[in-house]
C-alpha cells in the first residue's frame, strides 16, 4: 500500500458515532411516523449509554494507564480521541434536543401534548397529586446531601434530580433540620431524587376535548416537590437532571471454590461500582449546584462531561405510548410463512427432503420455536445441542429445551454467560435449565461463544440422522420481530457433522478440529476468508468473473481491510453493506477505488452477516454469525456456513441486491462520514419493504 496515502482507515469509535448519527437521522426524518421518531431518539440515547460504558471506558483505561494507544487506535492518541468523542457527542446531543422539540410541536398538531410542571392546569392538578402520592412517592428515594458524611453511590445510567432548596431566614434552633443546616450551610439544602426505574416514565393524563396530555415523570416529581419536601420551610426550589455512566467492564475474582455462574453473577453485581466515564447534566443547572455535585462526586477532567437538556435517560422514548394513534407508528407487518414449509405439519419431515431459509422478521420466527418443540416431544429424537447467546425475557426456546429434558432427551446447551448486559438474564435461565436436567456448557476459557447453531439427532431405520439450523442472529423471540436475520434449516450431513465438531470443541477445547465446509473462528475464519479473497484476486487477473459482496454489522479488522484494499487494487469489484462501524475508506485512488459501501438504517435493525464471492461465475455464499472485527475472527467461537442449495443461494443474492439498490434509506459511507442519503433517477426502492414484497411474491401473493 502506498506510504504517502493518509486516512487509509477511519477510527473505530468515530465510525460508530457516525452510525449513531444515522439513527438520529431517522428521528429527524419527516417521512418517519412521529412516535417512531421519538423511539429512534430512545435508540440513539440507549446506544450512546452502551458506547460510553464499553468503548469510551476502554479508551479511558488506556489513557489512565499512561499509554497513548496509537497502535490500536490507528494514529490518534487515547487522550485526543477522548476529546474528539466528547465534542462529537455534545454536538449530537444538541441536535437530538432540537429534534425532540420539533417532534413535540408536530405532535401538538395531532392533539398530543407533552406538558411540563409549569403547564399543569387546575383540572389536571388533582389527578397528578393523587398519582404522585399513590404510585410515585412510595418508590421515591431522596437523599439530603448536607446530612451525609459520604456522598451516595450513584447508580449507573439512573437519572437523578439534583435539587437545591433555598430556605427562609428563620432557622429552627433544635432538631434534625437545624443539624442539617449547620452541617455545611445555613441557606441552602442540596438533595438528590432518584427517578424510579419501575414506574412509567410517561404518565398519560385524562383526555380533555379530544386532546391527549402526557407529563414526563421527572416533571410530575418537580410539580409535587412541595409534597416531597413538606418538612422544609423554603422560599424556592430548583431541580435539574444529572446522570452518571460507569465503566461496564467485568472483573473476575480468582476464588477457585466459586462456580463460573457465581463468578459472573458476582462480577455483574460489582459492575455498579465501576468508575464513572460520563457525567451528563442539565445545561441550565445552577452553577453552585453543579460545582457542589462535581466536587462531592469526584468528577474530573478525564471524564466526559456533557451539558445536556432537561431530560436524561431518553432511551425511555423507546417505550413511548402510542395512545391509540395508529397513523403515528409503523404498521406491523404480518410475518410470512416459508413457501413449502407449513407450521401445521411436521417440520422435520419437510427439512429431511430439502433445505429451507428463514429470514426474520419477513418470515415468522415460529419455525425456530416449532423445530425445538417438535423435537422435544418426538420419541425418535434422542438429543438436542444448541448455543445460546441472548434469550428473550420470556423464552419459548428455553421452555422447549426444558420440555425436551423432561421427556428424557439428552439436552446440551452452550450458554454464553458473558453476553454483555444480558449476563443476569442468562444466569437466571442457566440456573433454571440446570435444575431441570439440561447439561450446560459455559464456553471456552478466553473465548466468547457467539455462533448460533442447533443440532438434533433422530433415530431413523436404526441409525441416528442429524437435523439442525445455523443462524446469523440470536434465538430470541423479541428481537426476531425487529432484527433481520437468516436461519438455515438443513439435514446436510457435511455441514452438521462439522457443526457437531464445534460442540465437541466446547467440551474438549485443547483439540482443534479440521473443517472442510464451515469457516470456524478462532482457528480458521480469518485464513479461510483470506483464501477466498485471494481466489477473487486470481480470477480478476486471469480475466474471469470476480467480485465480493459483504453484508456486515461492522468492518474494523485492519488486516482484513488491507486484504480488501489489495483485492480492489487488483480490479476486484467489492460491494459493502455495513450497518454500523466501517473503518475501511472506499474510493481511494489506487487503493479502494473499486470498493463501494453503503449503510441502511430503517424500521428493522439490519443484523445478518452474508458473504458472497463471485468465484469465476459459480458464487460461493456464506451466512455467518461473525462480523469482520478482530474479536469475531480471533477471540470468539463463530460459524460461517456455506449455502449449497442453489435456490437458497439465489435467494440470498437477491436479498443482498435488493438492499444494495436501496435509494430511500441507504447512506453512502465515505471518508468524510457525512451520511449522505443515496438518491438517483432509478425507481424508488426502500429495501425492507421491497424484501417483504419479494417474499410475498414467493408465496404467490
Amino acid at each position: 500500500m502506498p506510504e504517502n496515502i493518509k486516512n487509509q482507515y477511519i477510527n473505530r469509535e468515530l465510525s460508530w458515532l457516525q452510525f449513531n448519527a444515522r439513527v438520529l437521522q431517522e428521528a429527524a426524518d419527516d417521512t418517519v411516523p412521529l412516535l417512531e421518531r421519538l423511539r429512534f431518539i430512545g435508540i440513539f440515547s440507549n446506544n450512546l449509554d452502551e458506547f460510553f460504558k464499553v468503548r469510551y471506558a476502554t479508551i479511558k483505561r488506556i489513557d489512565l494507564a499512561g499509554k497513548d494507544g496509537k497502535n490500536v487506535l490507528k494514529g490518534t492518541t487515547a487522550s485526543n480521541l477522548l476529546e474528539k468523542i466528547t465534542k462529537i457527542v455534545i454536538k449530537q446531543q444538541a441536535a437530538s434536543l432540537k429534534t425532540i422539540d420539533t417532534i413535540k410541536r408536530k405532535l401538538e398538531k395531532h392533539n398530543i401534548f407533552i406538558i411540563n410542571e409549569n403547564e399543569v392546569t387546575e383540572d389536571q392538578d388533582a389527578f397528578i397529586r393523587k398519582y404522585f402520592i399513590t404510585k410515585v412517592s412510595p418508590a421515591l428515594v431522596t437523599y439530603i446531601l448536607n446530612d451525609l458524611e459520604k456522598f451516595p453511590h450513584l447508580k449507573d445510567s439512573v437519572a437523578y434530580l439534583a435539587v437545591k432548596l433555598v430556605l427562609k431566614d428563620k432557622i429552627p434552633k433544635e432538631g434534625r433540620i437545624s443539624k442539617i443546616l449547620h452541617h455545611t450551610t445555613k441557606e441552602k439544602i442540596y438533595a438528590l431524587i432518584e427517578i424510579p426505574k419501575n414506574t412509567d416514565r410517561f404518565v398519560v393524563l385524562p383526555e380533555k376535548e379530544g386532546k391527549k396530555y402526557i407529563i414526563i415523570l421527572d416533571d410530575l416529581i418537580r410539580y409535587c416537590m412541595h409534597i416531597n419536601f413538606s418538612i422544609f420551610d423554603y422560599v424556592s426550589a430548583s431541580a435539574h437532571m444529572i446522570k452518571i455512566t460507569r465503566d461496564a467492564q467485568l472483573d473476575f475474582d480468582n476464588d477457585l471454590s466459586k462456580s463460573f455462574i457465581q463468578k459472573i453473577s458476582s462480577s455483574v453485581k460489582s459492575r455498579r461500582d465501576g468508575e464513572p466515564v460520563r457525567f451528563v447534566y442539565d445545561k441550565n443547572i445552577d452553577k453552585d449546584t453543579l460545582q457542589y455535585l462535581m466536587e462531592k462526586m469526584g468528577v474530573d477532567n478525564t471524564d466526559s462531561i456533557i451539558p445536556g437538556g432537561r431530560y436524561h435517560n431518553r432511551r425511555d422514548y423507546m417505550n413511548f405510548p402510542d395512545l391509540g394513534n395508529k397513523e403515528l407508528i409503523y404498521q406491523p407487518i404480518q410475518p410470512l410463512e416459508i413457501p413449502g414449509l407449513s407450521l401445521q405439519g411436521s417440520l422435520l419431515k419437510k427439512i429431511a427432503v430439502k433445505d429451507f431459509l428463514q429470514y426474520t422478521p419477513y418470515h415468522t420466527f415460529s419455525y425456530t420455536v416449532k423445530f425445538l418443540r417438535e423435537s422435544a416431544i418426538d420419541p425418535k429424537v434422542k438429543s438436542i445441542k444448541i448455543t445460546i447467546y441472548r434469550l428473550a425475557s420470556i423464552s419459548h426456546i428455553a421452555s422447549s429445551l426444558i420440555n425436551a429434558a423432561k421427556n428424557g432427551k439428552k439436552v446440551t446447551v452452550q450458554i454464553e454467560l458473558q453476553a454483555r448486559f444480558d449476563e443476569a438474564a442468562n444466569i437466571r435461565y442457566a440456573e433454571q435449565m440446570q435444575r431441570e436436567g439440561v447439561h450446560l456448557i459455559f464456553g471456552v476459557t478466553g473465548l466468547k461463544v457467539h455462533c448460533k447453531a442447533c443440532i438434533i439427532e433422530r433415530e431413523e431405520k436404526g441409525k441416528l440422522k442429524r437435523y439442525g439450523f445455523i443462524s446469523t442472529g440470536n434465538f430470541n423471540e423479541s428481537t426476531a420481530r425487529i432484527y433481520t436475520d437468516y436461519t438455515l434449516f438443513t439435514t446436510n450431513e457435511a455441514i452438521l457433522k462439522e457443526t457437531n465438531k464445534v460442540f465437541k470443541f466446547f467440551e474438549i477445547n485443547y483439540k482443534i478440529n479440521r473443517y472442510k465446509h464451515l469457516l470456524v473462528s478462532p482457528h480458521y475464519t480469518r485464513s479461510s476468508l483470506v483464501k477466498l479473497i485471494d481466489e477473487e484476486i486470481k480470477n480478476s487477473k486471469e480475466g474471469k468473473p470476480s467480485g465480493i459482496k459483504l453484508k456486515l454489522n461492522s468492518l474494523s479488522d485492519y488486516d482484513m481491510i488491507d486484504k480488501l484494499y489489495e483485492a480492489s487494487a487488483s480490479g476486484v469489484k467489492i460491494d459493502l453493506i455495513i450497518r454500523g462501524i466501517c473503518c475501511l475508506v472506499p474510493g481511494i485512488p489506487g487503493i479502494s477505488e473499486n470498493i463501494k459501501a453503503i449503510s441502511v438504517v430503517d424500521k428493522f435493525l439490519e443484523h445478518p452477516r452474508l458473504y458472497i464471492f463471485q468465484n469465476a461465475g459459480d458464487p460461493k455464499v456464506y451466512i455467518s454469525s461473525a462480523d469482520w472485527m478482530t474479536r469475531n475472527l480471533d477471540r470468539r467461537v463463530e460459524i460461517s456456513c456455506p449455502i449449497y442449495d442453489e435456490d437458497i443461494k439465489l435467494e440470498l443474492i437477491d436479498t443482498f441486491d435488493i438492499c444494495w439498490r436501496d435509494n430511500v434509506k441507504a447512506r453512502k459511507l465515505s471518508e468524510d462520514q457525512n451520511n449522505i442519503y443515496i438518491r438517483n433517477d432509478q425507481e424508488k426502492i426502500r429495501s425492507q419493504i421491497a424484501t417483504y414484497d419479494y417474499y410475498l411474491k414467493k408465496l404467490g401473493n
